[in-house]
């Protein structure tokens, strides 16, 4: 009986000492990862100050920004847990820092307002679009055109900002014709050889009296149209900044993860980031000199379009400087905008100064390889 138990208690120590080994080396992985979580993190939060040409991996951290966030609270949540304060603490810290950029990505429904149900909630508002409709070209290669009318007819907005419009399609669209009844349009010019499709890649329609209209850049990067909106002069800004040259076979060859194979992986991933680093600063150029502009604007103002870029990124941060971002003043959950990448990234915004958001709405069609953002607007109080 003697040595039956001591024979247990061996087997029992033997098997803690096993347990313990284990963890210790959990332990050692997990402080390894959140060494460079927090690294990655903290750089991060430096995207937005910093012009993409001075440090070349900066895009790609932006891109993958609310993932990092979260794996950030995983591993703070673990060492909570684990009771091992130091590691948790630094981790703590880091994760409450970056907080204050979550309603960039992420809004809860807890500090909703609700008007009375006495008064019209849309009353004094005017709804505005923008939508980038790729050409008029759905995922099966035909023309988009009558569902993106639809949608304009059931939605009803007073103002349109359209993306890569094709003129020549929508003009054959009998629809379309009698869209151009109920709204008036912006005319930009040509902005390529008569034979293009692009003749009118960005498109301003508003049920409003257009004053005039103008040209920032070309008209492939940004326009504005100035619109008499009760007794004010409203400016909208139409943009569609450089694109990031990321195609859809880069998307299925990060999203279906093809590179975990893939012998050649490191020349396309280079390759990938490349392009990804020298279109951001384009874009980047492009917001500089788009940004003087709106900044000199004296009247109410509308920004919107497809910027191409998160809101982890410099083009957002000075894009939005003194503007309000509508889905981060009545969003709510996880808004993206762009149809890839794994449903993660959102690109396309409408900001506005001396109008206050009421309502933000990202549509969920498969129109275009982006959703439309629709938002309700106001005559801000304050201006």
């Amino acid at each position: 009986m003697a040595a039956e138990y001591y024979n247990g208690y061996g087997e029992r120590r033997s098997e803690k000492r096993r347990r313990s080994w284990i963890v210790w080396l959990l332990d050692a992985v997990m402080t390894l990862l959140s060494a460079v979580v927090a690294v990655v993190l903290v750089l991060t939060y430096l995207v937005p100050y910093v012009n993409p040409s001075r440090v070349w991996f900066f895009p790609a951290l932006g891109l993958a920004a609310p993932i990092t966030y979260v794996a950030g609270v995983v591993l703070m949540l673990y060492w909570i847990i684990r009771w091992r304060w130091l590691r948790a603490g630094v981790m703590i810290l880091i994760v409450v820092i970056g907080f204050f950029k979550v309603s960039l990505f992420w809004r809860p429904d807890i500090r909703r307002t609700y008007e009375d149900d006495s008064q019209n909630p849309d009353r004094g508002t005017f709804k505005v679009m923008t939508y980038n409709v790729r050409s008029f070209y759905g995922e099966n290669g035909h023309s988009s055109v009558e569902d993106v009318l639809r949608l304009i007819e059931e939605q009803d907005p007073d103002i349109i900002c359209l993306q890569e419009f094709n003129a020549r399609l929508a003009a054959r669209s009998e629809e379309f014709s009698l869209l151009e009844e109920k709204y008036e349009s912006a005319g930009f010019g040509r902005t390529a050889a008569p034979d293009s499709v692009y003749e009118a890649p960005l498109a301003v329609l508003s049920k409003f009296r257009i004053l005039r209209s103008g040209t920032v850049l070309t008209p492939a990067s940004s326009v504005w149209a100035d619109l008499m909106v009760g007794d004010d002069t409203v400016r909208v800004f139409n943009n569609h900044l450089r694109s990031t040259a990321i195609n859809a076979a880069d998307n299925d060859y990060i999203t279906e993860h093809r590179f975990l194979s893939d012998t050649a992986r490191e020349t396309k991933i280079r390759s990938i980031v490349g392009r990804l680093r020298e279109n951001s600063v384009l874009r980047a150029a492009q917001v500089d000199s788009i940004a003087r502009v709106i900044d000199a604007t004296r009247t109410r103002r509308i920004v919107c379009g497809d910027f191409n870029d998160t809101p982890m990124s410099y083009v957002y941060r000075t894009m939005a400087r003194g503007l309000r971002d509508a889905f981060r003043t009545c969003g709510s959950g996880y808004s993206h905008t762009y149809r890839g990448f794994f449903n993660t990234l959102r690109i396309d915004y409408v900001l506005s100064g001396g109008l206050d958001p009421v309502t933000y709405e990202t549509l969920m069609v498969d129109y275009s390889d982006h959703h439309p953002v629709v938002v309700r607007l106001k005559k801000s109080d304050d201006d």
